[in-house]
């Protein structure tokens, strides 16, 4: 091959300069002494050029380097540009060329540090060398030196230093920074240095477009300062300083809707949050003003404060309406961004939207808050993982520059930004001065069409200030005064703005007029948002009338046919050829195998399957997640079978449960992250929007759940007497007193037993695996949706006493109270003890060696809401009985005693007394030596067959 035909081969490469020479002619040393040394394209180009023939017609490696180095020299001059051409002994104009590239790379990544970003412009530049040219070794002589630049810096292919170091200081050192540069990704690196080099980060809107941002500050502030004046020291949580926040929301509104998303699904705090409901969700004002004085009409048994409600509409865009929820969202701030991506996931997953092209996460953060709150990591740990990815997710961040009440940054976060958690999931982040509403504007457009480009989590950090306290009751200029009179003298972003457009030409009033008609509006009780549609419903909303106003002693019928039962027995204990199982889980299908047929009775993990698989056959989905749930943290369940002979992850996985039915609903098992609030969150979020599914969290012990006592606590006990919203929520929380010390021992009863009122959840802890099979099925199949806490077995799991035969399978249902089951004389027993769970068997047990056949166990299956009716017909059959014993495994200040005592005593006979056995009180929820614990367990089975002591309730 010719020196021609080789550099024709090659003539797209932009590095083919003579100012580039001794760069070149470094990289083919490197070639000539390890070709995988170079990038691919090079190594091309210098593959083709071993073909050239040396002087000496040999067939040597090492090509001369003069004349390739001339053939650049002349390419260079026969393109024409205004290039440095030097020799292949000028090393320092090749030098300067590499550290060119050095100048680009630095401002890249830490150009940031140096943009205008401070509306209240506190801090001083920092001292960055890197950003410096004399850094690298230019001087005042290189300034009108020109390089090439059209394949290191997007914009003119070739640029003097001067233009160069203007062009990358305009880009990443405005009132717009970038961080983008920690993702490993090289196509999202190019994608945001094409959109932000191009353009230099400068937005470039027309006349109209301005004027619409105009207005949206103009509708910001106008309706902080309308409330201001009316409602005077009322708590709001006012949005001033921020008003550029109001403009990004209606930028990333009206923008996701033209990129065809349906949905918007919004999570945030306190801050702005009025704001939001009215200017960008389009709720009226006069509804509004009917919450601050106090005459909204009040619906639901407790309610809540109007900074943490909820709201939903529809409003028009160019790709069509698009629907907005707002979720509702309590004090403990971040809380919600988990519900948020739960409930997503659930209108994905309806739409059947895997990438969320059609429903778009957005979550807003403060500041403090976003740095400082650990379920912001556990949700951006969710945001890659199979079972909870919701296409990426658009953060803003309301900065404020101060956190709650009196903190500032150096206070509030051990970290440079407060954004800089979302670098462990590689997300960009683009800060913006609060003070350029077009920067945020800008900024917004950017992080959405980026996450629907790569479906990855994006940041815009809007960095502004607050005017006001953390509240409208606070006065923060005590403790920080140097902030609070800097902006005591800012005019605010909406004069500075109307001031700049009116000095562009367009319109010496603007900005008064709009003030004067947005509080015409106000005065009106008049829509912000216009158009809002008022009658329209989407084909993916969903219906929960069906499920409003029903009573929990509505069961249904939760049996199923005899055949059916067969049928899906086989189904899921029949593992296909080419799946190899390993030897315990073939042992485990083969005797369920055997239960189907009905030779042996069934265990708990089959008749918890077969619940499954009758749900799933008759087209309502199953969503199972936690810690190790597929399997099982105590090896029970092996929903998901893996082929022991498999060479890749991802393959030989097979899940009998997705295999029932030809037109059967779906049937998903999620290993979950190593979490719990925030999994927890998440499916609280998407039982939330899916009523069709049955939503399972498993701890995989349950006080695991602590973790996640905020979940609880704030959503699942009480989302609905505050809210309105209903829920059908189902956790598994491992539970039983076996010696496995504090830690792995108590699901914590007592707190769900504490926070039961209103007939908000149901508390139950099952004794058999019919109980659960009823339990799981009656969830679903009846018009109810309220959260179910199952308090599940560890040792129940395998214990033969606690299985059951297909009868009770194929008929009979849950049963909130189990009576007695040995066969006595009612007239006899002089002594009922009462417990819940595992602590069952172990009275049984002692009953038949003691021969105590004067003494009934019944069964409290459903703890609340409790089941006054059964319970009272049982005790009833036991006339001469003067003893009430509860007896409980755990502590007595821990367990289920002091709420079930009333219960009981309720229901008791003149003449009856009730006692309590069980535990003493104590800190721990129980002991960690073996044989401590194995002393207590017996002496509270003994104490319930003994003499009443202690406290004791007459009736």
């Amino acid at each position: 091959m010719s020196e021609t035909s080789v550099f024709a081969a090659y003539q797209g490469n932009t590095y083919l300069f003579g100012g580039n020479a001794p760069y070149v002619e470094e990289m083919y040393e490197n070639y000539l002494a390890n070709p995988g040394s170079v990038p691919d394209n090079w190594r091309t180009y210098f593959d083709a050029l071993q073909n050239v023939p040396s002087a000496d017609g040999s067939d040597s490696r090492d090509v001369p380097h003069l004349p390739v180095v001339n053939a650049f020299a002349e390419r260079a001059k026969q393109g024409g540009t205004r290039v440095v051409v030097a020799s292949g002994a000028d090393s320092e104009l090749g030098r300067k060329r590499t550290a060119v590239q050095q100048l680009i790379a630095a401002y890249r990544n830490v150009g940031v540090r140096w943009a205008d970003l401070d509306p209240l412009k506190r801090t001083e530049r920092p001292a960055i060398p890197e950003l410096e040219p004399s850094f690298y070794g230019f001087t005042d002589a290189d300034q009108e030196t020109v390089f090439n630049t059209s394949n290191t810096f997007f914009g003119k292919d070739t640029m003097s230093l001067r233009d160069l170091l203007n062009a990358l200081r305009e880009t990443y050192c405005g009132t717009l920074g970038s961080e983008y540069m920690h993702t490993t990704d090289q196509n999202q690196k190019r994608w945001w240095q094409t959109k932000l080099e191009t353009a230099r980060a400068k937005p470039s809107y027309n006349g109209e477009q301005k004027k619409h941002i105009l207005g949206r500050l103009t509708a910001a502030e106008g309706l902080e300062r309308f409330l201001h004046t009316k409602y005077v020291g009322q708590k709001r949580f006012s949005l001033e300083g921020g008003e550029s926040f109001i403009a990004s929301m209606d930028a990333l509104i009206q923008d996701a809707g033209a990129k065809g998303v349906q949905e918007i699904v919004i999570g945030m705090a306190h801050r702005g949050r009025l704001n939001v409901l009215v200017n960008s969700l389009g709720k009226l004002p006069a509804d509004l003003f009917a919450e601050f004085d106090h005459t909204a009409p009040e619906d639901l048994p407790s309610g809540d404060v109007k900074y943490h409600q909820g709201f939903s509409s529809d409003v028009t865009t160019a790709g069509g309406p698009v629907h907005l929820s707002l979720a509702f969202n309590p004090s403990h701030l971040e809380i919600v961004n988990p519900v948020v991506e739960g409930s997503v996931r659930a209108r994905m997953d309806r739409r059947g939207d895997p990438d969320g092209k059609q429903v778009l996460p957005v979550l807003v953060h403060g500041d403090a808050a976003f740095a400082g709150q650990g379920v912001i990591m556990e949700t951006l740990a969710l945001a890659e993982t199979r079972g909870y990815h919701t296409g990426g997710t658009v953060h803003i961040v309301i900065n404020n520059q101060i956190g709650f009440t009196t903190s500032d940054p150096r206070d509030s976060r051990s970290t440079l930004y407060c954004t800089d958690i979302v670098k462990m999931i590689e997300a960009p982040v683009l800060h913006v001065n609060g003070d350029d509403p077009e920067a945020v504007v800008m900024a917004t457009q950017l992080a959405l069409e980026f996450r629907m480009e790569f479906k990855k989590d994006v940041v815009v950090d809007i960095i502004c200030f607050r005017k006001l306290g953390h509240n409208e009751q606070d006065t923060p200029s005590l403790t920080q005064p140097l902030m609070y009179k800097k902006i005591a003298a800012h005019p605010g972003t909406r004069r500075l703005y109307a001031d700049k457009l009116s000095a562009q030409g367009l319109g010496e009033t603007l900005g008064d007029d709009m003030v004067k008609a947005y509080r015409a509006a106000m005065d009106e009780g008049k829509h912000t948002v216009d158009p809002v549609l008022t009658n329209f419903k989407g084909k993916y909303a969903v219906d929960w009338s069906p499920y409003l106003g029903k009573k929990w002693t509505d069961a249904g019928d939760t049996s199923i046919p005899h055949s059916e039962w067969k049928r899906l027995a086989e189904k899921v204990t029949t593992i296909p050829e080419g799946v190899s199982p390993h030897q315990l889980v073939k042992k485990v299908y083969d005797d369920r195998a055997a239960m189907g047929r009905g030779e042996v009775n069934v265990d708990w993990g089959m008749g918890e399957t077969m619940a499954y698989a009758s749900l799933v056959a008759s087209g309502y989905p199953v969503r199972l997640s936690g810690e190790d749930c597929g399997r099982g943290t105590f090896t029970h369940r092996h929903a998901v079978v893996h082929d022991q002979k498999r060479e890749r992850f991802d393959e030989g996985i097979y899940v009998p449960l997705n295999h029932v039915a030809d037109n059967q609903a779906p049937f998903t098992v999620i290993d979950s992250i190593l979490s719990e609030e925030a999994v927890l969150g998440f499916e609280y979020g998407y039982a939330s929007n899916d009523p069709n599914t049955l939503v399972i969290w498993e701890a995989q012990f349950g006080d695991f759940a602590n973790g996640a006592q905020v979940v609880i606590d704030q959503f699942i006990a009480s989302g609905e007497v505050k809210w309105g919203r209903v829920n059908g929520l189902t956790l598994m929380l491992p539970h039983g007193y076996e010696g496995q010390g504090p830690e792995h021992s108590s699901a914590r009863l007592e707190r769900f037993m504490q926070l039961s009122a209103d007939t908000n959840m149901q508390v139950v802890q099952p004794t058999t695996a019919s109980q659960i099979f009823h339990l799981l099925r009656r969830q679903q199949v009846r018009n109810l949706r309220k959260p179910l806490i199952i308090m599940t077995p560890k040792s129940l799991l395998r214990n033969k006493d606690a299985t059951s035969p297909v009868s009770e399978f194929t008929g009979g249902g849950f049963r909130t109270v189990i009576a007695e089951s040995k066969e006595l004389k009612a007239d006899k027993v002089k002594r009922v003890v009462v417990c819940s769970g595992k602590v069952y068997y172990d009275l049984a047990k002692h009953r038949e060696q003691k021969g105590a056949d004067d003494t009934a166990i019944l069964r409290v299956e459903q703890l609340y809401p409790f089941p006054h009716k059964a319970f009272a017909a049982e005790l009833k059959k036991y006339p001469n009985a003067t003893d009430i014993v509860w007896c409980q495994d755990e502590p007595q200040n821990q367990g289920a005693w002091f709420f079930v005592q009333h219960y009981i005593h309720e229901n008791m006979q003149d003449g009856q007394k009730l006692g309590y056995s069980g535990r003493a009180a104590s800190a721990s929820p129980a002991v960690g030596y073996s044989h401590l614990h194995q002393e207590q367990q017996k002496a509270l089975v003994e104490g319930a067959f003994s003499k009443l002591k202690g406290f004791v309730l007459t009736k």
